[in-house]
């Protein structure tokens, strides 16, 4: 796989800067290395890495963090309309139960000027990320190498993608936002109705579909 091979794939999920390409491109090299000694991801096809874990993060960037996106008027005035818009530039963001960096590390990559932490309590799944971190020098994320419940610093985005016991994550990751803040998850459409009931204090907006055909949806709202 390839720089433009991986720019073809992402192109329906988010316009990346050469570098972005050439960080994801070293991503997914090291979680192929990693995800032969420890289980990161059932999806072993490169192309449906990048189109099922970094389209659908990089996609979750551009809706909820669109700062560079609109700096450079790029983001349509469609999906502007839907958008969740970040908080100036003092956007933190928590990735609960990130596994693998999904959303979280794309997240930061994508946008600089967000203050990413990942949540992951696996000790081998917290390495590996610390390891994309150091690789890709990313400046603006951490780990957090212990249970969300210990975790004290309320963030103006928690994300949550794929996660175990999905009921009493997202109950969660609600505690982890900051009043005011934004919660959002990636979900199947199925889902919505649940996941809404799941947190009622939370001012949901429409679900916006993910590319890609398998009925995906980013469900945002503020709390």
């Amino acid at each position: 796989m390839d720089i433009d091979e991986i720019a073809a794939l992402l192109h329906p999920f988010a316009e990346l800067t050469p570098q972005q390409l050439a960080d994801t491109l070293t991503y997914i090299n090291l979680l192929q290395k990693w995800n032969a000694r420890i289980n990161l991801t059932a999806v072993r096809n490169p192309q449906e890495v990048v189109t099922r874990h970094f389209g659908e993060s990089f996609f979750a960037a551009r809706i909820l963090l669109p700062k560079d996106l609109l700096d450079k008027g790029l983001l349509d005035k469609d999906l502007l309309a839907k958008a969740v818009h970040s908080q100036g530039d003092k956007t933190t963001v928590t990735d609960l139960g990130s596994g693998a960096g999904f959303p979280g590390l794309p997240m930061a990559m994508f946008a600089p000027h967000a203050n990413v932490t990942l949540i992951e309590s696996n000790g081998k799944k917290a390495a590996f990320l610390n390891e994309i971190i150091r690789a890709l020098n990313l400046k603006n994320a951490t780990v957090f190498s212990h249970r969300a419940e210990e975790y004290s610093h309320p963030s103006s985005l928690v994300v949550m993608r794929a996660v175990e016991k999905f009921e009493s994550s997202l109950l969660l990751a609600a505690t982890l936002v900051e009043p005011g803040g934004r919660l959002a998850i990636m979900v199947s459409h199925p889902q919505v109705k649940h996941a809404t009931s799941l947190v009622p204090q939370c001012t949901w907006q429409e679900p916006i579909s993910i590319p890609g055909g398998h009925s995906r949806v980013l469900l945002a709202g503020t709390l």
